[in-house]
């Protein structure tokens, strides 16, 4: 009878093993975490996923540019875009317009986040700062930055100052809302914890409450780089004789389609970069903090 039993009992594991279609389950497993949100996704995946991404669009652009369903006039080719690339590269300085729009984001940028960081912690801490500048501010955020041009030539002239200026106010007010915001979501059971333990007020500010904010401002720092990048276009329309958005408007008067995409293109790529070294400080900088990284 325990025999039969137990024979009983093998026959109905072997029935209902999953046998070959494991790894159809798994697979399926996988793809269910994957969409599951907020869920993390493994290195391999995340970087097969974002090649994929660029792999999806170089293929829709090289069908609709090889086929000729546009007009190469209108949309080169990949491959006249790279050769197009190399030659701006090696025949004719494009490194110098580069390293010149380079150096009016890196200047912008700095001087916006100097004067908005502090002021944006500021604004999120004390709320007679809040009261008393954050309303100019938030205002100021719906201008556009271009309408501040003819003020700007007035104010500045045509040369760098000015261009650094269209950039700077492109950045400097949403970036300062951002870190005000930061500063503002840091639990206040975390300072509550440090005057229960006998911090003053200088000490729960400069132990407490900015360490708490650096992770949040890196990251929006962060995102103000790519502010900064797309103004610049912006700030070269002017009178400007070198940097990437001079050649790219060069080109357009001349209908040079590959010129103007190749410089689209290296902004994207430097503004990439950026990205990917802001992300870096902050993993090196901040292991302990969540989020999107």
């Amino acid at each position: 009878m325990v025999e039969t039993h137990a024979r009983d009992a093998a026959d109905r594991t072997a029935a209902t093993a999953p046998g070959p279609q494991l790894p159809l389950r798994a697979r399926r497993s996988r793809l269910s975490t994957a969409m599951r949100p907020k869920e993390p996704i493994s290195r391999p995946l995340a970087l097969a996923l974002t090649s994929g991404c660029f792999l999806l669009v170089l293929a829709l652009w090289s069908i609709v540019s090889y086929g000729e369903l546009v007009d190469d006039l209108f949309l080169p080719t990949p491959s006249a875009t790279a050769d197009r690339l190399y030659q701006l590269f090696a025949n004719e300085g494009f490194a110098g317009d580069v390293w010149s729009s380079t150096r009016r984001i890196l200047i912008a940028f700095a001087l916006s986040a100097v004067v908005a960081v502090p002021l944006g912690i500021a604004i999120g801490s004390f709320r007679a700062v809040q009261a008393f500048i954050e309303p100019l501010v938030a205002a100021v955020r719906f201008m556009p930055a271009t309408a501040f041009i003819p003020l700007f030539i007035i104010w500045f002239g045509i040369d760098e100052t000015e261009k650094v200026a269209v950039i700077c106010m492109g950045v400097f007010f949403p970036l300062t809302l951002l870190v005000a915001d930061v500063s503002a979501n840091v639990q206040k059971n975390l300072l509550s914890i440090a005057y229960t333990l006998g911090a003053s007020n200088r000490q729960v500010f400069t132990r407490v409450l900015l360490p708490a904010c650096w992770p949040g401002v890196i990251d929006n720092l962060r995102i103000a780089m790519g502010w900064a990048w797309t103004y610049l276009i912006v700030a070269e329309l002017v009178s400007a004789e070198t940097g990437i958005g001079h050649s790219i408007l060069n080109a357009g008067r001349y209908m040079d389609s590959e010129t103007v995409i190749a410089g689209i293109l290296t902004i994207g790529a430097l503004g990439l970069v950026s990205d990917a070294l802001f992300r870096l400080l902050h993993r090196r900088l901040f292991p302990y903090a969540k989020g999107r990284r």
